[in-house]
């Protein structure tokens, strides 16, 4: 049994969750999202969200709590949005929003330039790059394939890497 599958879930004041042809669409203050749901999984949309398995097998079981928490991050992400920071570390590393793309020097002979994707905000203050939206899988996948250019290294540190986290520092040769 899923413990996360077995919650009702609340559904705040201004926020509407709607479902047609296995697609749920969840409309707040802050845009709309809509995704589409196996029929796996029962949805039941009354005063709460009750999820139930249609058939006993593993899959659906397993199909069961992912919807919960799907569903659970559509209507905290209308609400109120998603933002994930990098930290660009590095002598000559900057970064840049152009339009709808991100301009990055990042040590190679040529520019790297990014296209942002439709439903995301970026910002890029010195080396401090802000990514937010609404939808948290689009905010972390982006992020991530950001981060992917130019990961940190573990002898200086310099490279890309998240707000929250720590880079293991590795000696270096010694000398004799």
């Amino acid at each position: 049994m899923s413990r996360i599958g077995k919650q009702e879930i609340e559904i705040p004041k201004g926020i509407t969750v709607t479902q047609s042809g296995g697609v749920l669409t969840v409309v707040g203050p802050k845009g709309t999202l809509k995704k589409v749901f196996r029929d796996d999984v029962i949805i039941t949309i009354a005063d709460k969200i009750t999820l139930s398995v249609k058939r006993n097998d593993k899959f659906s079981r397993s199909l069961w709590g992912t919807y919960a928490s799907h569903i659970k991050n559509m209507i905290k992400g209308v609400e109120t949005p998603y933002q994930k920071k990098l930290i660009l570390e590095g002598v000559g590393f900057k970064s840049d929003v152009k339009g709808k793309e991100f301009h990055f020097a990042l040590g190679f002979s040529h520019p790297v330039i990014v296209p942002i994707p439709e439903g995301i905000t970026a910002t890029a203050e010195k080396n401090n790059i802000t990514i937010t939206g609404i939808d948290k899988e689009l905010v972390g996948s982006f992020t991530a394939a950001i981060r992917a250019l130019k990961k940190p290294e573990p002898y200086k540190g310099k490279g890309m890497r998240y707000d929250d986290e720590v880079i293991r520092r590795k000696q270096g040769k010694k000398t004799a």
